[in-house]
């Protein structure tokens, strides 16, 4: 009889234990608040379809979905920073992988690691050496990756470029050729929009990278090659050439009603990251072709969207949750689809993906990897702040020989820091 009782008991235990870790796991409260910068076209719907994932998983929990709106999170990074140094940090917050977060946010002690959640996660695994590099400080680990993005992309209108049987530019010679028959067509060659701030700067790299070669325009940014080499002003000049090609409203314009100028066959190139196709796909235009921007085919310009724990967030297990969707196979295949970059994670199918997805998942196994400085992954926020504004300066007053010497200044004070 006691065996029996014994017995009897310990079933009812096993039983209980096994119904209550579901129930544990699913029995998340109150709310999250998650801060990004994501308000419109493929990554507002990417960030929406991980919002399904975690409100499916945690149906209790309020998601308050805090974004504020500024490309590359120029308007959002001020709002984290005044929460963060005001000792009100917001649950979660998106941030670019690499120096932005580490130099801006680690290193002072204002996160927590998140190196436990890899391994119990398994991320260590399916996440390439490379991207667990960009989000590794002293051993830790330190945000969640969503996605790969490619900075270095030139964008066509395909129509404009068959009607006149052109094909993409692959050196600078050969995009000025294709710029000035464009022009004598009425054509607008080349769209920009700087109304942000940040988007001539993110051009820039582009050409930098194309002057200087992977391994070159790397050291632009640790100190080993100087921004008084003679291929930055080579630099400078091209894109202050580039700049006379421009759309004349481009101050006035975000980089995505740029854009506009290629949906509306106006306009016919522009180098944008590859947040494009997902915008492309969001706005159900297909007549678009890509290619790496004149002289950088062979190299991939990466940066990558994450988010990050907070020390003192009100809602730490409810983030931890998040972050465990985040990186997922369901949570980066979603994400990814519709936001129009690739995932973090190497082992999710994206057979279904469009063909630019696929061009750049292939192209990100085999090609060169830099980082991009415009979106956080290459310098410290201020050096970055201080290249992107001097830029921005340039287009409005291309003056070569001041330009690099304001850089020149600007990389020897970052520099010793």
């Amino acid at each position: 009889m006691f065996r029996r009782i014994f017995v009897i008991t310990v079933l009812i235990f096993m039983v209980s234990v096994f119904f209550a870790i579901p129930t544990f796991a699913n029995n998340l409260k109150g709310v999250l608040e998650i801060n990004s910068w994501w308000t419109a076209g493929g990554e507002a719907e990417g960030l929406n379809a991980l919002f399904e994932i975690y409100r499916a998983k945690y149906p209790d929990v309020e998601v308050i979905n805090a974004t504020v709106a500024g490309g590359a999170g120029t308007n959002a990074k001020a709002v984290f920073k005044t929460r963060m140094l005001g000792g009100d940090p917001p649950d979660t917050f998106q941030v670019h992988a690499g120096h932005e977060l580490i130099d801006t946010w680690v290193v002072p002690g204002y996160m927590q690691p998140l190196t436990d959640i890899y391994k119990s996660e398994g991320w260590t695994e399916a996440m390439p050496q490379g991207v667990l590099d960009i989000v590794s400080y002293q051993g830790d680990y330190w945000s969640v990756p969503v996605n790969i993005h490619r900075s270095n992309v030139l964008w066509f209108n395909k129509s404009i470029f068959d009607k006149y049987k052109i094909t993409p530019p692959r050196t600078f010679n050969q995009f000025f050729d294709v710029c000035d028959e464009l022009k004598t067509k009425g054509v607008v060659p080349f769209v920009m929009g700087t109304k942000g701030g940040w988007e001539a700067g993110h051009v820039f790299e582009s050409i930098l990278l194309g002057k200087l070669g992977a391994n070159d325009y790397n050291g632009l940014w640790t100190g080993e090659v100087k921004w008084s080499d003679p291929r930055v002003t080579d630099a400078l000049e091209t894109f202050a050439k580039m700049v006379s090609y421009l759309n004349t409203d481009h101050s006035a314009l975000t980089w995505d009603e740029a854009g506009q100028y290629l949906l509306k066959e106006k306009g016919a190139m522009m180098i944008m990251g590859d947040w494009t196709n997902g915008w492309f796909m969001s706005v159900g235009f297909e007549d678009y072709g890509w290619a790496p921007p004149p002289n950088t085919e062979g190299i991939f310009l990466a940066l990558s969207d994450s988010f990050a724990l907070p020390k003192g967030c009100k809602n730490q297990e409810n983030v931890i949750a998040w972050l465990k969707v985040l990186g997922s196979k369901e949570g980066q295949y979603s994400f990814n689809k519709a936001k129009g970059s690739i995932p973090a994670r190497t082992d999710v199918d994206i057979s279904d993906y469009n063909d630019y997805l696929k061009s750049a998942a292939r192209d990100w196994q085999r090609d060169a990897i830099s980082p991009s400085v415009m979106h956080g992954a290459a310098a410290s926020e201020g050096w970055t702040t201080e290249y992107k504004d001097t830029i921005s300066l340039f287009v409005s007053r291309p003056d070569v020989s001041y330009t690099q010497k304001v850089l020149v200044t600007a990389a020897e004070e970052y520099l010793k820091k």
